[in-house]
């Protein structure tokens, strides 16, 4: 049998809404979408760029909670609030996942929280070389 461990970031989402940060599986990480927000500072940049680099640091909790760290992440869904958005943080996500390079989709949807503009879901392998 698989062992399942829920990962929680304390988000307010997660309580609102009834979802885990995370979930390990086995070796397997799955990070639900995640947006630019300090949860700590109850803040969210308001740019695209800055809002990616805070979900990089978001992912950071589960990850290593997890036991893992990026070079683990095996595939990413990003999703933006407009085609021009995703012109500014693809070249930011190459910088970070250079040597990684996860699969990635990107899908333009509205987002329900104001002020959102990226969001992004992720898969690790922990261990994963």
């Amino acid at each position: 049998m698989v062992k399942r461990q829920n990962i929680s970031s304390g988000s307010q989402f997660e309580t609102a809404y009834g979802y885990s940060r995370a979930v390990k599986a086995g070796d397997t990480l799955y990070i639900s979408g995640t947006i630019g927000m300090d949860y700590a500072a109850g803040k969210m940049p308001e740019d695209a760029v800055g809002q990616l680099r805070q979900i990089i640091k978001n992912f950071e909790l589960p990850l290593a909670a997890a036991g893992g760290s990026l070079k683990d992440i095996v595939q990413i869904t990003t999703y933006v609030s407009a085609p021009e958005v995703f012109k500014e943080v693809g070249p930011e996500l190459g910088i970070i996942f250079k040597d990684v390079l996860p699969t990635n989709a990107a899908l333009v949807v509205n987002f329900p929280v104001p002020g959102v503009l990226v969001e992004i879901a992720a898969t690790a392998v922990i261990g994963c070389e």
